[in-house]
């Protein structure tokens, strides 16, 4: 297996854990207002368990979109050879690395650590078409691309 492929591994290791806290959660909420008892202070029981229904909504919301994010992810080909950035490119520059895929954030993976960063975030945008030896700003400052994969 090649190493972008590995990434790419790494990454789907790392959505599938998420979205396993997020069922879990999702779970464990709807166990807790399954599990509350009418009690003799009356609207306790209401209170717990729209307390526990709200948890649970927010934990569905949560598994909706890592769904999402999944389903994007699962659409790259890691296999692609490239050579100008789009969804799906690893790219090393002056100042950093990228894998241009889902907003996964900081990937740690082989000693190394890489951003995992959605094609619509900021500085994806400044990457996009572009090849290696081409320069990007960031943040009022000029980075070269060393390396697209």
């Amino acid at each position: 297996m090649k190493k972008k492929e590995l990434l790419f591994r790494a990454c789907m290791d790392v959505l599938e854990q998420k979205i396993a806290i997020a069922k879990d959660g999702m779970q464990a909420a709807q166990d807790s207002a399954n599990n509350e008892t009418k009690s003799s202070a009356g609207d306790k029981y209401e209170t717990g368990r729209a307390m526990s229904q709200n948890e649970r909504d927010m934990y569905a919301k949560q598994l909706a979109e890592l769904q999402h994010q999944y389903k994007m992810l699962k659409s790259i080909d890691p296999k692609k050879k490239l050579d100008r950035i789009e969804t799906g490119a690893w790219v090393t520059t002056e100042s950093a690395e990228f894998f241009i895929s889902i907003g996964l954030g900081l990937v740690k993976w082989e000693l190394q650590s890489i951003m995992a960063i959605s094609p619509v975030s900021p500085i994806a945008q400044q990457l996009l078409g572009k090849g290696e030896g081409d320069s990007y700003s960031w943040m009022n400052k000029d980075f070269k691309i060393l390396k697209v994969q």
